[in-house]
C-alpha cells in the first residue's frame, strides 16, 4: 500500500497518462504516430531533477513536463497537448484509489477468513449475553463472532461499491468542455488505465466521489472499533473471557510487572478516531468555488494516503488480534454461572403467558423471583419453584426443562447458515 503512494508510482502513472494521451491523439491523426512513438521509446523521468525544477516553478506538474521534455526531445512538444494539470492529477488518483481499493479488499477477505475459521471453533461455546453491560442471556462466542463476519461482509460490499464511484477518470481540459482535447482521447485514456470516464467534469472530478470514499474507509474504521473495543471489555479482569496474545518477553507496564494490556485493541480504537476525522475532511473538500479551487488538494495529498495505509494497516493488525486471540470456555461458564440462572427469566415468563396467565401479573412473579435471586444464595430456578403464580401453572420439570442453555442455543447452527458460515 505505501509502494502505491510512492512518489515513484505517481510519477509512473502520471507519465502513462501523458503518453496514452499522445497515443490516443495519434490514432484520431491530430499528431504524428512517429512522434507518439518517440515518446513512447524515450520518456523517462527522474524525481531528484523534478524536486529541483519545482523549486523554480514551484509547480509540480509543470516541473514534471519540463524533466520529461529533457528525455524525450522535439516530440515532446505534443506531450499535454489540451490538458491541465487536474486532468493528471484527478485521473492518477483514481487509478491509486481503484488499487488502495483491491488491497483492502484483500485484506477484508482475510480477515473474515480468519474470523469463520474462529466462529466455527467456538459456534457451541456458551457465555453470557450482555446489555448496557449487564448480563441479559446466554449466546455462544460463535455467534459473536458470527456477527463480526457479517459486519465485515458489508464492508466488502461498501468498498466494491465505492470503488466502482472512485474509478473514474477526466481529461477535459481546464473547464470540462474538452475546447483542446477530443471526448475521444479521453475516453481512450481512461479504458486504457482501466476507469471509467467521466460523464461530465469541471476542471477536476467531483469531490462528492471522494468524499464516499473516505466516509466508507472510516466506517470500515469504525468496525474496526467496534470489534476492538469488544475484545478489550472481554479482557478486562473482572470479565477475562478472551484476551490478546502476550508474547513471551513482552511487557505491559513500565511499573507493573504483572500487567497483561490490551494494547493492540487500544491502538486500533485511537487510530478508527483518525480516520473518522479524515472522512469530515473530505466532507469538506466538496464545496469548493465554481469549475474548481484548490483547497482541497492540500488536505488530500494527506488524508487519501493516510486513510488507505492507515486503514491497510489496522485490518492486518485486527486479523492478528482475532488469529491470536486467547478464548477462555471456563471462565465463560464461570461468568455464566455468577447470575444464578436469572438469564432464564424470559423463558418462564414466555411459558407463563402461553400457560394463560396475564402478561403483567407473570412478570411480576418473574421478578418477584429473580430479586430473591440476586439478593440470595439460592439459583433463580429454585426461586421460581416457590413463587406460587408460577407454580400454580408450571410444574418443577417444566421450570427445569425452560432453564436449560438449550432454549437459547438452539437456533444457532440456522444462524450460522444465515450468514454463510455452514
Amino acid at each position: 500500500m505505501s509502494e502505491l503512494w510512492s512518489d515513484q508510482r505517481k510519477f509512473e502513472i502520471w507519465l502513462e497518462i501523458e503518453i496514452l494521451a499522445c497515443e490516443a491523439m495519434a490514432e484520431l491523426g491530430q499528431i504524428p504516430r512517429t512522434d507518439a512513438v518517440e515518446i513512447r521509446k524515450r520518456a523517462c523521468f527522474s524525481i531528484p531533477e523534478i524536486a529541483e525544477i519545482e523549486k523554480r516553478t514551484n509547480h509540480d506538474v509543470i516541473a514534471f513536463l519540463e524533466n520529461v521534455a529533457s528525455s524525450v526531445g522535439p516530440a515532446a512538444r505534443w506531450m499535454h497537448q489540451g490538458l491541465t494539470s487536474s486532468d493528471v492529477l484527478d485521473t492518477t488518483l483514481a487509478v491509486q484509489l481503484t488499487e488502495a481499493c483491491r488491497v483492502l479488499a484483500t485484506d477484508l477477505a482475510t480477515l473474515r477468513k480468519t474470523v469463520a475459521a474462529r466462529a466455527r471453533t467456538f459456534k457451541m461455546t456458551p457465555m453470557i449475553g450482555r446489555s448496557h453491560g449487564i448480563h441479559a442471556e446466554p449466546i455462544t462466542f460463535g455467534l459473536k463472532l458470527a456477527l463480526m463476519f457479517d459486519e465485515f461482509g458489508r464492508a466488502e460490499e461498501r468498498l466494491a461499491q465505492t470503488k466502482e464511484r472512485i474509478r473514474v477518470g477526466k481529461l477535459s481540459g481546464a473547464v470540462g468542455t474538452h475546447a483542446h482535447l477530443d471526448p475521444a482521447t479521453e475516453r481512450a485514456v481512461c479504458e486504457k488505465l482501466g476507469l471509467k470516464a467521466a460523464n461530465i467534469s469541471t476542471q477536476i472530478i467531483q469531490r462528492d466521489r471522494h468524499a464516499e470514499f473516505c466516509t466508507t474507509l472510516a466506517l470500515i474504521a469504525s468496525s474496526i472499533d467496534r470489534w476492538a473495543t469488544e475484545f478489550r471489555h472481554l479482557q478486562r479482569t473482572e470479565v477475562l473471557e478472551v484476551e490478546e496474545f502476550f508474547a513471551e518477553g513482552q511487557k505491559g507496564s513500565s511499573a507493573m510487572p504483572h500487567k497483561r494490556n490490551p494494547i493492540t485493541g487500544e491502538r486500533l480504537s485511537g487510530l478508527a478516531r483518525v480516520l473518522r476525522g479524515n472522512a469530515v475532511a473530505a466532507l469538506e473538500n466538496v464545496a469548493l468555488w465554481h469549475e474548481r479551487d484548490i483547497s482541497h488538494s492540500s488536505a488530500e495529498r494527506i488524508i487519501l494516503p493516510d486513510s488507505c495505509i492507515l486503514l491497510d494497516y489496522m485490518l492486518a493488525k485486527l486479523n492478528e488480534l482475532v488469529d491470536g486471540l486467547q478464548v477462555y470456555p471456563e471462565r465463560m461458564q464461570q461468568n455464566l454461572e455468577l447470575s444464578k440462572g436469572l438469564y432464564f427469566s424470559q423463558s418462564i415468563l414466555l411459558a407463563l403467558t402461553r400457560a394463560g396467565a396475564e402478561r403483567k401479573a407473570a412478570y411480576e412473579a418473574v421478578q418477584r423471583a429473580a430479586m430473591r435471586t440476586w439478593k440470595g444464595d439460592q439459583p433463580f430456578a429454585s426461586n421460581a419453584k416457590q413463587e406460587p403464580e408460577i407454580t400454580e401453572r408450571l410444574s418443577e420439570s417444566e421450570i427445569d426443562a425452560l432453564c436449560s442453555l438449550d432454549v437459547h442455543l438452539r437456533h444457532v447452527d440456522e444462524t450460522f447458515r444465515a450468514v454463510g458460515l455452514e
